[in-house]
């Protein structure tokens, strides 16, 4: 599908907008919802925020359209201060988890609603919405009502009617979460199509980490109001600057090691592996390994034991118990797989590679 962007559609080669958020606080009550924020977003760039429920990434997002008020710190897009500016003058779309559509509007209205507004000219916002219709893939669904659409096809209009304010940073506030699988899988790719192709700055909240490692340039890890971590999925995935962002962006196990200090070692599962990063003090340790970096084998002391195995395609995962009644996850071709079962007795070893050390949690 080409479509051809008008002057009444958001223009490609528009000079895409920076957005920072600079020291921004925020407390409701006795609840610290930002802590001195500090995040840049670059222009054209799609920055996943992500984070468990209350870790402030909706608050961060509501600052920047406009519908809260920080306690001190500052909103800028361009290096303009935006921080007190109504959402109106914000140049700003965004696009709610609830698709919000007027249920009363046909679909080409219900896009061309912010243009009305404005005072744009009927036949203008019209054939905007039509244009921004095709944009999304709904081109020949420009006279039906919210009711006779999808849940996809809903959002995809919600979409539009954002992008027929002609914005200059685009928001997305977990607008897939209430779509199944399937349709979340469709959407989010013609969302990060569509944003490449207009080169908009946008700002997408999620708590689901396959959505922000697929879609974004770079995703921003929050905790407790903080930042984390911000870097490329890949970066994030392979080399946490934390623990909590290597447990939260995939899946971790936590194994007893003895850290021997001064030297930038651990010991565990009878090997010693270099230190990645920052390091507690010397002694007992929680070893992170991804299940990937872990291998099973039937030679040794089989002093492990299989719990239970589960088909994920080209690999099987494997939950297996050692000795010491420590559960981990270990990632194996299925072909490999195919050979083992829950019950039976194994031998785990760390791949040679630096590892991530965290302080040895209670249990």
């Amino acid at each position: 599908m080409t479509v051809t962007l008008t002057d009444a559609t958001p223009d490609a080669t528009a000079e895409a907008a920076t957005v920072e958020f600079r020291g921004l606080r925020r407390t409701f009550g006795t609840t610290t919802a930002l802590d001195g924020l500090d995040l840049t977003v670059a222009p054209g760039e799609l920055l996943a925020l992500l984070g468990p429920s209350g870790c402030g990434k909706t608050t961060a997002l509501r600052m920047l359209a406009g519908f809260e008020t920080p306690d001190s710190g500052a909103v800028l897009v361009d290096g303009r201060d935006i921080t007190h500016a109504p959402a109106h003058r914000r140049d700003a779309g965004m696009v709610f988890q609830s698709y919000s559509l007027f249920p009363h509007l046909d679909c080409v209205d219900n896009v061309a609603f912010g243009p009305r507004m404005r005072k744009a000219g009927k036949a203008e916002r019209r054939k905007q919405a039509a244009e921004l219709l095709e944009l999304v893939g709904l081109g020949d669904k420009g006279d039906r009502y919210p009711h006779q659409l999808s849940g996809g096809q809903q959002q995809r209009v919600a979409l539009a009617r954002a992008l027929a304010l002609r914005p200059r940073v685009l928001l997305l506030d977990e607008p897939l979460s209430a779509l199944d699988a399937k349709v979340r899988l469709t959407l989010r790719e013609e969302i990060r199509r569509i944003q490449r192709e207009l080169g908009i700055t946008t700002l997408f909240v999620t708590h689901d980490q396959e959505e922000a490692l697929s879609m974004a340039d770079r995703v921003a890890v929050m905790r407790d109001g903080r930042l984390e971590q911000c870097a490329p999925p890949a970066e994030l995935y392979g080399r946490p600057a934390t623990a909590f962002v290597a447990e939260f962006v995939g899946t971790m196990s936590r194994i007893p090691g003895h850290l021997d200090g001064g030297t930038g070692f651990v010991d565990v599962l009878g090997h010693r592996l270099p230190v990645d990063g920052d390091a507690p003090a010397a002694g007992e340790v929680d070893v992170l390994v991804r299940p990937e970096d872990l291998r099973v084998t039937t030679d040794g002391a089989c002093s492990a034991r299989i719990v239970s195995t589960a088909f994920l395609g080209a690999t099987t995962r494997l939950t297996v118990r050692l000795a010491d009644a420590t559960e981990v996850k270990a990632d194996l071709p299925t072909h490999e797989a195919a050979a083992l079962a829950a019950g039976d007795a194994v031998t785990v070893l760390p791949r040679e590679r630096p590892v991530l050390v965290a302080a040895r949690a209670a249990h």
